[in-house]
């Protein structure tokens, strides 16, 4: 079963929220769990890729790989389609 938490709305977001409950026929709560189910997911996601990206970083540092974004695209394209495709050769090592 789920746990109860008490949030504190200012009134014209509770407002504005009890009217789009009335408009779609769905309940306050439904709209709140949805918004924050929607927000963690958000928050989730750009932490991932803030850590991909940092990972990222360190790997340059550590290869001193990197690629031209006009390869990598060249390349990303021709595997979309289906064709062959070597991986680019790095720009810089």
């Amino acid at each position: 079963m789920a746990e109860t938490t008490t949030i504190r709305l200012p009134p014209k977001l509770r407002a504005r929220l009890g009217a789009l409950a009335k408009q779609t026929g769905r309940s306050t709560h439904s709209l709140i769990v949805e918004a924050v189910e929607r927000h963690t997911e958000y928050e989730e996601q750009m932490r991932g890729l803030v850590k991909d990206a940092l990972a990222a970083d360190r790997d340059i540092e550590k290869t001193g790989e990197v690629y031209r974004a006009e390869d990598v695209h060249a390349w990303m394209q021709r595997l979309a389609v289906g064709e062959p495709a070597p991986k680019p050769s790095p720009w810089r090592k």
